[in-house]
């Protein structure tokens, strides 16, 4: 259940397949979202010749050291869990402001990705952006393989920041979207 989150959260409610669902975040998600992230950032560690437990705790700490730093710079973000027929499956972290849409997060457990669900959801998001004339931004990591999907629906590099790319998608006012349906 959605208390905050307004048109952009039905929108986003709206776009997902029957029996997916948004609900807020609450404390007793930690340990799956901990297990989500490391779900995410597994095959980076492929190389690394640590055990298991190593690794595993290693993400841990990157989860939370992320999770205090998004807490500090995010206030008032929306930090929703996705689920499936009540099974939590991912999670939306999202930034809005009065002219942008900070996707902070948009991240599926293994088994339930390409199956069109991020893109339904980033496609919800530029309708209420275009809606408000809000740009939507993000940073993505060149060699995140969602970075061909955010290019195929109108985001366009506009610096390197660190090690990230940020993107942006500008609004379209006409409604006109990008990329597939």
């Amino acid at each position: 259940m959605l208390a905050k989150g307004g048109a952009l959260g039905e929108a986003l409610s709206a776009a997902l397949p029957s029996g997916w669902s948004l609900r807020e975040r609450v404390e007793a998600d930690g340990p799956f979202l901990c297990q989500l992230y490391a779900s995410t950032r597994w095959e980076e560690l492929t190389p690394v010749p640590w055990p298991e437990e190593h690794k595993l705790a290693f993400l841990a700490d990157q989860f939370a050291k992320q999770h205090t730093h998004y807490l500090q710079h995010y206030p008032g973000a929306y930090w929703l869990v996705i689920e499936v027929d009540g099974v939590s499956v991912g999670r939306v972290y999202l930034y809005p402001t009065e002219k942008e849409i900070r996707v902070m997060d948009i991240a599926l457990v293994p088994e339930r990705r390409d199956q069109g669900v991020g893109t339904a959801l980033l496609q919800a998001l530029a309708a209420q952006a275009d809606a408000g004339g809000r740009i939507v931004s993000l940073h993505v990591e060149p060699n995140n393989r969602a970075l061909g999907l955010y290019r195929r629906l109108g985001y366009a590099e506009v610096e390197a920041r660190g090690y990230y790319l940020y993107l942006e998608r500008r609004p379209r006012p006409d409604g006109a979207s990008t990329g597939p349906s």
